[in-house]
């Protein structure tokens, strides 16, 4: 069940700036100039990128950053959560909806606007959606090119450091290339129970190392997962997607909720 705060952030800063800052680069005008607007009424964030960053620091709603599915699952097939009232599937919704409506305040756009960007990028992160008792990877230790880290957090930041870099509008710049306009209608047209059941899916991958299969059942590892090279070079391509999809998903949410 969704019940405790996970201890890694989802992505790290970086994963969620690219997100958001490859988002605002695809939106519509004015969709673009709506979240100029409202990201003018911060009184911390001069920019989108960096206001995505916000419910991590420090950590709100704590129990919506993440979903959680039993071991023996094969993905997310509902928009409910499963065995909780409140996930990372239904926090998009609620803050789509606030986004959305003609009567909420500005000051309620504004604080939706920043979830919405971040739980869009959390719900991309494979070990967003995945299982309870090791916390999403935060009680597996890994060694190798991410030091003594868990595995949470070495795909919140390292891996994405060592996919993309660290420049975030040379990343985005970068990332843009290969985002045609037949990516953008396949990954468009999908919902948020769609997004959690591919990061389930990349969570339970062999190359991910987070799971071991036993029969319908997925292990955690025995010992420490190492990140070396090979892990890397097998994951990367993986993590830049994901930020794609995030980013393309992010911007058609954002056109449908303030490109009125």
């Amino acid at each position: 069940m969704v019940g405790s705060a996970r201890d890694a952030r989802a992505w790290g800063d970086q994963g969620h700036k690219v997100i958001c800052e490859i988002a605002m680069r695809l939106v519509q005008q004015n969709t673009r100039a709506e979240i100029q607007k409202l990201i003018s009424t911060d009184d911390r964030f001069t920019s989108f990128s960096d206001a995505c960053t916000w419910p991590d620091h420090p950590r709100q709603r704590a129990s919506e950053h993440f979903a959680n599915l039993p071991r023996d699952s094969d993905g997310l097939h509902s928009e409910t959560c499963p065995g909780a009232p409140a996930c990372v599937v239904t926090a998009i919704k609620k803050d789509f909806e606030v986004l959305s409506s003609n009567n909420a305040s500005q000051a309620q756009k504004l604080a939706s606007l920043k979830f919405l960007g971040h739980w869009v990028g959390d719900i991309h992160q494979p070990l967003h959606v995945s299982f309870e008792d090791d916390r999403g990877g935060n009680g597996i230790l890994v060694m190798g090119e991410c030091g003594t880290s868990n595995l949470h957090s070495g795909w919140d930041t390292c891996l994405v450091l060592k996919a993309v870099g660290e420049d975030v509008d040379q990343v985005a710049t970068e990332l843009m290339k290969t985002i045609t306009p037949a990516r953008i209608e396949s990954w468009s047209h999908s919902k948020p129970m769609d997004w959690a059941h591919e990061s389930f899916a990349i969570a339970e991958q062999a190359q991910t190392k987070y799971c071991i299969r036993q029969g319908a059942s997925c292990d955690q590892p025995a010992g420490k997962v190492t990140i070396d090279a090979a892990y890397v070079v097998a994951n990367a391509p993986i993590i830049r997607e994901q930020l794609q999809k995030a980013g393309v998903r992010l911007a058609h949410l954002l056109d449908t909720a303030l490109g009125k």
